[in-house]
């Protein structure tokens, strides 16, 4: 998604790559090296957690302070450029597929995380049986299960899908 030139031009949904500055320009955000390194990480590891992402962004620029971290996290997560889950009984979860309304799929024993597109039409999950008179724009679904790792690894789990 992301490309790590500075003059590329900000594209439409076709799939090209997009600078991340001007990702960050078209939201009326300063460019910033930890900015763009918090972009480049979630890029590069959807679902990562705020710990992980902290870690690529330090291995990436060297010295950044932890609150520079998880405050670019949330100015970027309230402009829109990226996306925080939060799992039951899991930490909360960043990535950068912000176009859609997708749900997540996760492994109960290992935790990870794939994007799941919409089962049925584009947006079916957006027409509640009963709004409330609540204008709704997005929907969050996650679906829980076993890997395929998981099941192959632990026999336990085996039992515990025929439940």
């Amino acid at each position: 998604m992301l490309e790590d030139t500075e003059d590329t031009e900000d594209t439409e949904d076709t799939g090209t790559a997009v600078d991340p500055a001007a990702l960050l320009r078209g939201r009326g955000l300063q460019v910033t090296a930890q900015r763009l390194a918090v972009l480049r990480a979630v890029d590069a590891r959807p679902h990562s957690t705020a710990d992980d992402i902290d870690r690529a962004v330090r291995a990436d620029l060297g010295a950044v302070s932890r609150q520079a971290v998880y405050d670019a996290l949330a100015i970027l997560t309230e402009k829109g450029l990226l996306r925080r889950i939060q799992p039951a009984r899991s930490s909360a979860r960043y990535e950068s597929r912000v176009d859609d309304n997708h749900h997540h799929l996760i492994c109960r024993t290992c935790g990870r995380t794939v994007d799941v597109d919409c089962a049925v039409g584009e947006t079916p999950c957006l027409a509640a049986a009963d709004d409330s008179g609540f204008q709704i724009d997005e929907a969050e679904v996650i679906f829980w299960g076993y890997c395929l790792d998981c099941t192959k690894e632990t026999p336990t789990q085996e039992v515990l899908r025929r439940a």
